[in-house]
């Protein structure tokens, strides 16, 4: 089970070009290793923002 409030704070990260906490380099879709929590993330991702 996906945990939506997990999947809208990694892509808010993203979008926002904040670190990630692991790696402490800037946040990128790649270092999402779980591929339900990656589709997640990027439906999150398209359905926030505009003219993308």
């Amino acid at each position: 089970m996906i945990n939506q409030i997990v999947v809208k704070i990694a892509a808010e990260r993203i979008m926002n070009g904040e670190l990630n906490p692991k790696t402490n380099q800037v946040y990128i879709l790649d270092d999402v290793t779980n591929e339900n929590y990656r589709i997640a993330i990027e439906d999150y991702i398209l359905q926030n923002t505009e003219g993308v």
